[in-house]
């Protein structure tokens, strides 16, 4: 590993919540797999296409495979993003047969470049829709993801894959070491648990004291000097902005007693609040970044077609966070776009709403990102 350079350089992470580009996204790719669905009023995935032209206007056909990430590929790299990290809540896949679930997301395996045109490092995969075509189609998505590059974690041919993290080493400045982990309050099947010779997510039993003292002896046995430990955890329903008290608890454990540096949530459809505990963060939501929801109506007041990168500065050397930005998105003909200055406030206005009962809260700047702003003394002291 590269020498570790001073934490005045920081190392930034850019990280999304839920990434889906199955389904409708899948068809406007190059390479799309077979539309059939088996959801109890939509048989085709090109409805879903049909519902997004309609809303906004035509999507090109084939698109190419950086179109769905439109500017936050400027964004991201105006940042000097250092890791991008997102949570795939879609099978890579042809294989397999469709789990019995109602809703099955999968992206063919020859537009992978979709992803790697963004740039992307690491994938948590203990999610609620990696296993969506069984078994193959799981085995499938890893083995894809390997040969394009792509790390991941949370999911494998058994529970020692699963439960293994992700390393991203980041020349000059350290390594990340992206750990993965699903609960059923996100609607995980529990049939879906990785176990000895079972391939699975790495699902956790519960959020209690005795998980947190397996999870820290899994950290504390690979992490180094230098290294980030970055907790993603698909966990909670899809709609809502409460934090249970259970879920805060665990991530306050995750980083006063596991070596955990940054709790990286998702499952909500929207954004959520944001801690900074022990002045380390903890993203409870990061709601979508990617989907082919367009023209569905339902549950408007989220407005979850506007979406957050998050991109955090960390020091390698304590895992203290230097600075915390958001750049606000709206997903229009399925592609990211930056959100406007109205929409940029609408969602400001939610982060500080949110943010009361943790103690953050967040500035709106001139070119529409957030900072997001937190007492340093008071999260030093938190716990």
């Amino acid at each position: 590993m590269q020498p570790v350079m001073s934490d005045a350089a920081g190392l930034t992470l850019a990280l999304g919540g839920d990434v889906m580009v199955g389904r409708g996204i899948d068809q406007i790719l190059p390479h799309p797999c077979d539309p059939g669905l088996y959801e109890s009023s939509v048989t085709t995935a090109l409805d879903y296409v049909e519902l997004a032209e309609a809303a906004h206007g035509p999507i090109p056909r084939p698109a190419d495979f950086a179109y769905p990430w439109g500017d936050a590929l400027e964004a991201l790299a105006r940042a000097a993003v250092d890791v991008r990290i997102v949570n795939l809540e879609t099978g890579v896949t042809r294989r397999g047969t469709p789990w019995p679930k109602g809703i099955n997301y999968r992206m063919s395996p020859e537009n992978l470049p979709c992803l790697t045109a963004a740039g992307i490092h690491g994938c948590a995969l203990a999610n609620n829709h990696v296993m969506d075509w069984g078994e193959a189609g799981l085995i499938e998505t890893v083995e894809a993801l390997a040969r394009a590059g792509l790390a991941s974690a949370g999911a494998g041919r058994d529970r020692a894959q699963a439960e293994a993290p992700a390393v991203i080493d980041v020349a000059g400045k350290g390594r990340v070491r992206l750990f993965s982990f699903g609960s059923d309050t996100s609607g995980i099947p529990p049939e879906w648990a990785a176990g000895e010779g079972k391939p699975g997510v790495n699902l956790l039993p519960d959020l209690s004291d005795r998980t947190i003292d397996r999870i820290a002896a899994q950290v504390n046995a690979v992490k180094r000097p230098g290294d980030l430990a970055v907790a993603s955890i698909h966990w909670g329903g899809n709609w809502g902005y409460d934090v249970p008290p259970a879920q805060r608890r665990f991530a306050h454990a995750l980083i006063e007693r596991a070596g955990i540096d940054l709790v990286h949530g998702h499952s909500s459809h929207h954004p959520k609040g944001i801690e900074i505990h022990e002045n380390r963060p903890i993203f409870y939501g990061c709601g979508d970044l990617l989907n082919d929801y367009e023209g569905i109506g339902g549950h408007d007041a989220f407005r979850n077609d506007l979406t957050v990168i998050f991109l955090a500065s960390m020091a390698p050397s304590t895992g203290r966070l230097i600075r915390l930005e958001l750049l606000p998105m709206r997903i229009k003909r399925f592609r990211l776009r930056r959100a406007t200055a109205q929409e940029a406030q609408w969602l400001c206005d939610v982060f500080v709403r949110e943010g009361r009962r943790f103690g953050t809260r967040a500035a709106l700047t001139a070119d529409c990102t957030l900072e997001m702003r937190w007492d340093r003394e008071a999260a030093s002291r938190a716990g």
